[in-house]
């Protein structure tokens, strides 16, 4: 489908503000920086591109802001920030900053984000980095569902990244991560260590025979210790596995308001113009 469709009825226009308060009430105090402030032409930046900061106060062209790593407060432009709802959901990012966001460092294949239209609330494009970096006209059906491609709706745009985050679709990819979602820590942090497990070495040689014909419950030798360790990872992956398989099912559900269209009614996924 090349045009939109577009709610006209005073009731749809509700459900679209509804909508985009409940999309932005809980995370509307986080933002990410566009560009370097100030310019590396004046003085060491403060802040750099896709920096994550906690927005504190909106003044007017200025924003006060904590840095999420550090804890510092600033000022900064507002024209420098972008505000971003859910971790993935950013507000006035036009085609061309997105693709440079999805390709810092720490983005993998699958990062993407939701980016809101510069010209007119309400209309969305979906970003993923893959080889280059996809764009997907999101559209809007009169009674306020979304999609991508015409065979599959979603009651909302969560719905749609579930969907897709667990199977590509018709997309270049599925969906893995939200862009600049992997954390660092603060330049002034200690590196936590790692754990350390605590092996037992033991030469064969010595082994008493008696020992690997043991039947004592709480027989505390090497060879009982070696097997429980073994029986031990084996359930350890095997939990992993249904872990997985668990959270997969788990965003089946969320996913559940889907509607497919017949066969004879599909289309083509519509790339996202410039917008």
């Amino acid at each position: 489908m090349g045009n939109m469709m577009r709610g006209v009825s005073a009731t749809d226009n509700v459900k679209k503000n509804n909508y985009d308060s409940s999309v932005k009430g809980l995370e509307d105090d986080m933002v990410v920086v566009l560009q370097d402030y100030p310019s590396a032409e004046i003085s060491e930046p403060i802040y750099r591109m896709g920096e994550k900061l906690r927005l504190i106060a909106q003044e007017a062209y200025w924003w006060r802001v904590r840095c999420v790593q550090t804890g510092k407060e600033n000022y900064i432009p507002n024209s420098h920030v972008a505000k971003v709802y859910h971790g993935w959901l950013f507000e006035g990012v036009e085609r061309q900053k997105a693709e440079e966001l999805l390709c810092l460092p720490g983005n993998r294949v699958g990062s993407f984000l939701v980016r809101e239209s510069t010209r007119e609330r309400g209309l969305y494009s979906l970003s993923v980095k893959h080889r280059i970096v996809k764009h997907y006209r999101i559209f809007r059906l009169e009674n306020s569902w979304y999609y991508i491609s015409p065979r599959l709706t979603f009651q909302c745009l969560e719905d749609m990244i579930n969907h897709y985050s667990d199977f590509a679709d018709g997309l270049c990819c599925a969906l893995t991560s939200p862009c600049l979602s992997g954390t660092t820590p603060p330049p002034d942090a200690t590196p936590e260590a790692p754990p350390v497990v605590m092996r037992r070495n033991f030469d064969w040689k010595k082994l008493d025979r008696r020992q690997l014909v043991s039947t004592e419950s709480c027989n505390d030798n090497m060879v009982s210790y070696g097997v429980r360790n073994s029986i031990s990872a084996y359930l350890s992956f095997s939990g992993n596995q249904n872990s997985a398989q668990m959270r997969a099912e788990s965003r089946k559900k969320k996913s559940k308001s889907v509607y497919t269209v017949p066969e004879n009614h599909l289309a083509n996924i519509d790339y996202a113009d410039d917008f």
